[in-house]
Parts: structure tokens; sequence; C-alpha cells
């Protein structure tokens, strides 16, 4: 009875491409009018096959970790092509993962109530990990976030590095000893480049204890202690005000309860004639709710908001948003690059870990690239200001061709930048 409801739900479900699937009872079943995407998977335990039943969404991921749902003469990758192709294409779906999604929207707020000791309890599952694995699939500088792909054909290094001068760009650092906040300033990457190539004072705040400890070493080993300060604390408790404030990938953890409380702090921390740059994931479909696998295993209390919920806090907040641009494929070419180069480091990281955790990151990894590149997953950037008059007319100081933002790259005048190391 089991595999016959499972086996309704897949003919209903696969309308592209082609599924196969066997069962724990070894029978085989084709699903799909076929071609391409195709892909075939094994179901070793009936568990699995009700798991998939009833909360698919979270079994899927749980089943494959835990090696019952295993990929035949393809990889994972092929599997998940083919399933998203089908969670893409409209379909009637599968009604499991329907009366989830429902629950899942009247729960969300309690899931994503993320008070100061929880917040720090969720960043430490996942960004207190060994520092050795981010270093085995992150680019040299660990940037942690979307990279920006000005041409396309970019290494991982060099789009990171674009992505740090577009961000720098857009906070305007037009004049040396601007004082910024790094809100969720990761292993100090975005500090280093805005102290050394902008001529900017930084203070970071992480709630990462192993990113605290990396990123002042880092800052130390660049000679740059008289220049940034890195704290471990919570963006609510932080006082003073700054000129700048940058915070990257970091607002999808805040919470839907919290918004209006991270937008009140933003414009409580930011000068008169301030701009910040908030810099996320987000999803432009309309609101919805975090998939119950990344929830439980990847990004506890995470998730990526439709800009309408921004907007909503922010307009309640009174800042002004003076910029919006979307990073559509962006985040997609970031992570098919961190994949590639988990994969290739796969023993280095089953050695820090085990098996079991290297197809848990294998999975998060590749279901993230293909919700960018197949979903409604996009990147937001947003630029307020607390008056009309903090930023230019035009956009055409954020782009590193144009003079304006030749200017502000104190990097290209080198006698002032080393006098600002000094």
């Amino acid at each position: 009875m089991t595999r016959l409801l499972l086996n309704a739900i897949l003919t209903r479900f696969v309308r592209a491409g082609r599924l196969t699937v066997t069962f724990p009872d070894n029978h085989i079943a084709s699903y799909g009018p076929g071609g391409q995407p195709a892909a075939a998977a094994s179901i070793s335990s009936w568990r699995a096959v009700r798991g998939l039943l009833t909360n698919p969404a979270l079994v899927f991921g749980e089943a494959f970790v835990n090696g019952e749902i295993e990929p035949v003469d393809c990889r994972l990758e092929d599997l998940l092509r083919v399933l998203f192709a089908n969670l893409s294409s409209g379909t009637s779906g599968h009604p499991g993962l329907a009366l989830r999604r429902g629950t899942g929207r009247v729960l969300r707020k309690l899931a994503q109530y993320n008070p100061i000791p929880r917040s720090k309890k969720n960043v430490e599952q996942h960004y207190d990990l060994n520092g050795r694995l981010y270093s085995l699939f992150l680019d040299r500088d660990r940037q942690y976030s979307c990279a920006y792909f000005a041409r396309g054909d970019e290494t991982l290094e060099e789009a990171q590095a674009e992505k740090k001068r577009h961000i720098a760009h857009k906070l305007l650092l037009d004049r040396p000893d601007l004082h910024v906040l790094d809100i969720g300033c990761g292993w100090g990457g975005m500090a280093i480049t805005l102290a050394q190539d902008f001529g900017a004072r930084v203070t970071g705040i992480t709630l990462s204890t192993e990113q605290l400890e990396e990123a002042r070493a880092r800052v130390e080993a660049a000679g740059l202690s008289h220049r940034i300060t890195i704290k471990l604390e919570d963006y609510r408790t932080i006082e003073g005000r700054y000129d700048r404030i940058v915070s990257v990938g970091m607002f999808e953890h805040v919470g839907i309860t919290h918004y209006g409380e991270f937008f009140a702090a933003i414009k409580g921390l930011l000068s008169e004639d301030g701009i910040a740059l908030i810099h996320a994931i987000g999803r432009s479909d309309g609101p919805a709710v975090t998939n119950p696998w990344i929830t439980r295993n990847i990004f506890p209390g995470g998730y990526s908001p439709a800009l309408s919920e921004v907007f909503r806090a922010l307009e309640r907040e009174k800042l002004i948003a003076t910029d919006v641009e979307i990073l559509r494929l962006h985040y997609a070419e970031t992570l098919r690059h961190w994949r590639r180069r988990f994969e290739a480091n796969r023993d280095a990281i089953a050695a820090l870990y085990d098996t079991r955790f290297t197809r848990l990151f294998e999975l998060y990894l590749t279901g993230s690239e293909f919700s960018f590149r197949h979903l409604h997953h996009m990147v937001w950037q947003l630029q307020l200001a607390r008056h009309q008059e903090a930023a230019p007319l035009t956009r055409d100081y954020m782009f590193a061709g144009h003079p304006a933002a030749q200017k502000i790259r104190l990097s290209e005048t080198p006698t002032l930048s080393r006098s600002l190391r000094e």
C-alpha cells in the first residue's frame, strides 16, 4: 500500500524528464514522459518511503544523508535536476509537500523567533564548525556569501573580490577615516578590504567564536589592528554612531519577527548623513517558509524573505531605500564553484568529520545551487539612508569603470593608502 501511494504521487508529480525508482522490495517504476533531465534512485527502507509521503522536503534530505536514498548510475546533481525541474514546472505537485508548507506558514514566526541567546546558538551550529572545513571550499578570503560575476567567467577569487568592491562603492567611501560597522563580519575579509583599500575604520561584530578568533588573527597579520576592531556582539546591543553600516549574508538569520528591531537598530546606529548596505538572500515569489531540512541541519532560525516583507518593516522605521539591486544567477554560480571545490576535497573533509557529514554538505550546496538556478531564490542589495541627500542622484559611482568609483578607491592612490596603514 505504501508503495502504491508513493507511486500515485510520483506519477502525478513527474511531468518533465524521467525518474526511475527502485523500491525496498526491488520493484522498479519509471515516471515522466522521458527525455532529459533523467535520473534514477533506489530507496532501501520503507521508513523512507512513508516519510516521502507525508513530509518529503524533510525526509528526502534525511534519507539521502543516512544512505536510505541513493542515486543509481548517476550523481546527486542529476537526481536533484529532475526533482527541481518538476518543482519549477508548475505541476500540481505533492499533497504532503503542500500540507507541510501550509503548516510551516502558520508556525514560521515561532520558528524564526531569534532572541539573542537563541541567535548565538543558531550561529554556533553552522559557523563554529572546524575552520579548516571552510578553507577547503571557499575562496582564500573565506567570503561565505554571493560573489559578483561582472563578466561571468571570473574565478571564484576574482568574483568575491569584485563583490567586495561593488559593495564598497555603494557605501560611498569617498573620504578616509569613515567609521564602518560590519554586522555579521564573518572571518574579517570585508573589514580588511574596507580598511586596506578604502581607508575606513571598521568595527566588525559576529556571534561566532570561531569567526571572531580567525578574524582577529587575520586583522593582526594584515597590520590593521589600529583600524579594525572585531567584537563578539549582537546587533541589538552595539552602541554608538557610524558613518557607514554594511551587513553581508547576515539578514537571513534575523528572523521575520525581528525585522523591525533590525532596521530600528540600523537607523539608531547610522549617522545623519550615513549610508547602509544590506546584502541578503531573498525570494521573488512572495512570502514562504524555509525548507525544513535546511532549518534542522544547516541554518536553524533562518529565512530568506520576499522584498515585500523587508519593505514593510523598513517603511515603519522611516528609513529611505536609496537603491535596490537584484542579483539573480550570481549565487548559483558561486555555489557551483563551492560545490566543485567541496567535491575535490571530499576526502579531506570526511577526515575532519565523517561520510555522513560530507553527504549532508553535498546536498546543502547542490540543492542551494539549484534553488537559485531553477526556483525563485535571488540575492538583493539594499542601500539605505536616513535622508534623501545622503546618496548621489545617479548610480554611476557604483560601477568600477566610472571615474567616481575610481576616485573613492584609495588603493589606486598608493601614497594616501600607505599613510593610512601607518
